[in-house]
């Protein structure tokens, strides 16, 4: 049996709309511009994936449906033996992380992602006081929001993204691979909204969509020029929200971070005690690494109404080398 590579979007695009058993919030992040689809001839569904030195870090597990799930992760293990590469696989859902620890990978929870139940949200009530006071500040000073064509607003979006990286300091790297993006194959699937100040575009936030039985839409990519007004990304989410309940969308889903979220009960029979240790020194102590803190203070400003566990596998036994080389493979260093 011949497998196939793929660098374009469209046999993960097609597995994830149609093989939604895993319930992955961020499963569209699968088509980024630079990650690679695997595929087998003669099994259904498509895994995501991007090398980084001898490892292939896989994203989301395997979009297959269930009587091929099984042979389509055996056929990606096989692929990465020929290229003399380890699979080490993040984000995985429950479902997943069940499958995979019988493959036998350790699985241990990495972090969580966090989701709204717009039908019941509303910032009214005592809790979101404080919120309010920033959204209509950020209006007060001349804040306007509104969604957008991100073809057309192209060059507002490469100065917000250049200002923005230039405020994380000398040798910062732009993430990719598990964060969203503007352009690429899934451009025209995402919604961009923008917030200006005196018609200069000033911020984003961009939207990706989420299939599955918690369908909606996942608030992804969010950038910002610096010094700009307090509240501004609250705001344009803000105008988000209202748009999506008007359209009767389901759910908002903010995505995954990690060392967020960690519940020892939401742990897998196997999973490797020092692992679980470090995800949580990284939480209280890892911001140079990522902003976990920073990222789980916005979306609890949100009142989510739904913590989903996500895990990261390991072939074998949990390995410091296999997990640097998923930040590797995100740009981080």
């Amino acid at each position: 049996m011949t497998s196939t590579v793929s660098r374009t979007a469209i046999p993960a695009l097609d597995a994830i709309r149609a093989y939604t058993q895993a319930e992955n919030p961020s499963a569209f992040l699968a088509l980024n511009s630079g990650t690679a689809t695997f595929t087998s001839p003669g099994i259904q569904g498509a895994v995501a994936y991007r090398r980084a030195g001898d490892y292939l870090v896989q994203f989301g597990g395997v979009f297959a449906p269930p009587e091929d799930y099984g042979k389509l992760l055996t056929a990606f293990l096989d692929y990465a033996r020929s290229l003399d590469c380890k699979v080490v696989t993040v984000q995985l859902q429950r479902h997943d992380a069940e499958i995979y620890a019988r493959h036998g990978f350790t699985v241990n929870q990495m972090g969580a992602s966090w989701a709204v139940s717009l039908p019941d949200f509303t910032l009214r009530g005592s809790r979101f006081m404080q919120l309010r006071n920033k959204i209509s500040r950020a209006f007060r000073n001349g804040l306007t929001v509104e969604e957008v064509n991100a073809e057309h607003y192209q060059g507002s979006i490469t100065e917000i993204d250049r200002a923005w990286l230039g405020s994380k300091g000398e040798g910062a790297h732009q993430l990719e691979f598990l964060v969203g993006e503007t352009g690429g194959d899934g451009g025209p699937y995402r919604r961009l909204f923008v917030g200006s100040i005196e018609d200069r575009p000033v911020g984003y936030i961009s939207y990706s969509p989420v299939y599955g039985t918690r369908h909606g839409w996942m608030h992804d990519l969010s950038r910002r020029i610096p010094e700009t007004s307090p509240g501004l990304m609250e705001a344009i989410n803000s105008v988000a929200i209202e748009t999506f309940r008007g359209e009767g969308v389901p759910w908002l889903h903010f995505g995954f971070t990690p060392f967020t979220g960690l519940d020892s009960t939401q742990e897998l029979t196997g999973h490797n005690l020092g692992y679980q240790w470090l995800m949580h020194a990284l939480f209280a102590q890892g911001g140079d690494l990522y902003p976990a803190q920073s990222q789980l203070a916005y979306k609890q400003k949100w009142a989510p109404s739904l913590v989903i566990p996500e895990y990261i596998g390991f072939p074998d036994r949990a390995s410091l080398h296999a997990f640097a080389h998923v930040f590797r493979a995100c740009g981080a260093f």
